[in-house]
């Protein structure tokens, strides 16, 4: 059995680190309302202009945009990973990143080449030990997605796309569900399908001033663009949450091995203790005899 002293210091130890996680629990939990109330600030956009892709897909302008323009086979797949910036967030990155290697691992089966978009510094360290091939990264966004930094990395796998150096482009990320659950999801992003946005009800077209062109051409990068910044809105609010509650369970778990360690304790001293009362009763009785 360790010693009075050691158990003491354990002791002091794990209370210290209880403080941390508990420090760490309260702040998860102050960000994790910002960022849920972020994102679903988010989402009103994100599905209106869902649904006007929606009826642009099945509508028949005089112009086709390439992002709806399906190709003939597929051998050149973009994945835009979207991961947290930091770590003690449970298994929140474990569980998109297997997602992805999965995909990566069937895809590389039937000889197809994957290029790699990063949004994210987990996502990014891990590309890079597997030596996949990254088109382009971007770390360190803070607790709030900010467009303007998003934009060059997304606009380097768009143009991948439109020139024929992709033939399909998926995005992964984390959807948050509530407080205790996050589901890793992978959705394609190009080409845009009817079928996957949902068909309008009726017959939809609409009446471009100036040209289809120039109105399709903006609304279509836009499109990809809410919703690259609504999926990192979703992870941030998914990586908050479960940041809280991998906290919140390391708190307790600090609680008991604290309540174990001072029962061990007890039971030392109460032998050293027992031992020395036994010693001076024999001393005594040595003496007396």
């Amino acid at each position: 059995m360790p010693g009075s002293k050691e158990i003491r210091t354990k002791i002091k130890s794990v209370e210290n680190t209880r403080k941390i996680t508990k420090a760490m629990e309260m702040v998860a939990a102050s960000k994790m309302r910002k960022a849920q109330d972020r994102m679903r600030a988010a989402r009103p956009y994100a599905e209106k202009i869902r649904n006007v892709a929606a009826h642009m897909s099945h509508a028949q302008p005089e112009y086709k945009h390439p992002f709806v323009v399906k190709r003939d086979e597929t051998k050149n797949v973009g994945i835009i990973l979207v991961t947290s910036d930091k770590g003690l967030c449970g298994g929140l990155n474990t569980n998109i990143l297997r997602v992805v290697v999965n995909k990566m691992q069937t895809w590389e089966s039937e000889n197809k080449s994957i290029r790699i978009c990063a949004i994210g510094n987990k996502g990014y360290g891990f590309m890079t030990r597997i030596k996949a091939k990254l088109s382009s990264q971007v770390t360190g966004l803070g607790d709030a997605p900010h467009m303007d930094r998003l934009i060059g990395p997304v606009k380097v796998m768009l143009d991948a796309y439109v020139n024929g150096e992709i033939d399909q482009l998926y995005i992964a990320y984390n959807h948050f569900i509530n407080t205790m659950k996050q589901e890793p999801v992978m959705q394609q992003l190009l080409p845009l399908s009817g079928e996957s946005l949902g068909a309008p009800s009726g017959h939809w077209d609409y009446l471009y001033e100036p040209d289809a062109k120039v109105i399709i051409d903006d609304l279509m990068v836009r499109y990809i663009e809410s919703l690259v910044y609504q999926s990192v809105a979703e992870n941030m609010a998914s990586e908050q949450s479960a940041r809280m509650v991998a906290m919140k369970a390391a708190s307790d778990n600090a609680k008991t091995v604290i309540g174990d360690l001072k029962l061990v304790y007890n039971k030392a001293r109460q032998a050293a203790i027992t031992k020395e009362i036994s010693e001076i009763v024999g001393g005594a009785a040595a003496v007396s005899g």
